[in-house]
């Protein structure tokens, strides 16, 4: 378009619509285009996309920016499918959050879930009512699969397995804590 606005339409839209380049494009015809025609095929796509796997409501956006459609136009789409419930980032965190937290810490989660665009007070209720805080258990767990003996640790060692754990998100002190007492590692 003469504004910089540009919509991607299929061969057969431009047939239907008899459509060539340079042509001049009346103002109900351009909004027929783009809401009808490309609208109508955003909210398509988005729902093929949840279809496949939950997204986030930014990791929707991005996707179909991806695809080059209208901001306009991607906004509605979310709109759409948050009014039917088919996107839903406290949902999406829960689920993301149970299914995960017996292999990460509650760090490393909210991490992960903020880089995924979760907003960090959803992320944070979503916490609050689904991690169970078994970090010291899951530290032993690692431990004890890495080799660690706490009878006799040597200061490298110590180092290197702290270095680790504290890599993945858990808190210092449950490591020192799991780390000095072998109680947890029989």
């Amino acid at each position: 378009m003469d504004d910089g606005t540009h919509l991607v339409l299929y061969k057969g839209e431009v047939h239907r619509y008899r459509l060539q380049e340079g042509q001049t494009v009346d103002e109900a015809l351009y909004q027929e285009l783009f809401y009808e025609v490309v609208g109508k095929r955003v909210k398509k796509r988005a729902l093929a996309l949840l279809e496949k796997m939950d997204r986030t409501e930014q990791g929707l956006y991005r996707k179909l920016a991806e695809s080059e459609y209208p901001e306009e136009l991607i906004l509605d789409a979310i709109e759409y499918v948050k009014k039917y419930h088919y996107i839903d980032d406290m949902r999406y965190a829960r689920n993301y959050i149970s299914y995960r937290q017996g292999s990460k810490s509650r760090r490393r989660l909210q991490q992960e879930l903020m880089q995924k665009g979760v907003p960090k007070e959803i992320t944070e209720q979503a916490l609050e009512e689904i991690y169970e805080n078994n970090d010291t258990e899951k530290i032993a767990e690692i431990l004890k699969k890495r080799h660690y003996n706490p009878e006799q640790p040597d200061a490298k060692e110590m180092q290197k397995q702290y270095g680790y754990l504290m890599r993945r998100g858990y808190k210092s002190e449950d490591i020192l804590r799991v780390m000095k007492c072998p109680d947890y590692l029989t």
